[in-house]
């Protein structure tokens, strides 16, 4: 296991109520209930490391900037905007709470071959963290 995610290990200490998978590359913290998502961090090796909130995911050669991004979904400041067509997911937005507002910061999608159909919106939020600032 790499120290980055023994790193996240001795962190989730803090946090008794968390339940996690571990790996000898990754970590994933599953969500508390079905209005969650998944947060998992991946140790690419050679530095490289790649975050993911469900399907929606980033790429960081910084662990520093890994580990916030980590902490940041766990986090009741961030929301993941699940975007749907005919009932199956297709689009992933992570928005953050600027003062009460939500904004979207990046997104991931599949190609879309129902593209007639209507869009329904679904929001999922963590809140094993309560702010990013504790």
């Amino acid at each position: 296991m790499s120290k980055t995610i023994d790193e996240i290990v001795n962190r989730l200490k803090k946090y008794p109520e968390a339940e996690y998978e571990l790996n000898a590359e990754s970590i994933t913290v599953n969500p508390k209930n079905e209005k969650g998502f998944p947060v998992t961090l991946t140790d690419n090796g050679n530095g490289g490391f790649t975050v993911a909130f469900d399907f929606w995911h980033e790429e960081f050669d910084n662990e520093n900037d890994a580990l916030n991004c980590f902490a940041f979904g766990l986090s009741k400041d961030c929301r993941l905007k699940l975007t749907k067509k005919g009932n199956r997911p297709i689009k992933w937005t992570v928005e953050s709470n600027n003062n009460g507002k939500w904004i979207e910061d990046s997104t991931t999608g599949l190609i879309n071959l129902s593209f007639w159909k209507k869009s329904e919106f679904e929001f999922l939020q963590n809140d094993l963290i309560k702010s990013i600032a504790e």
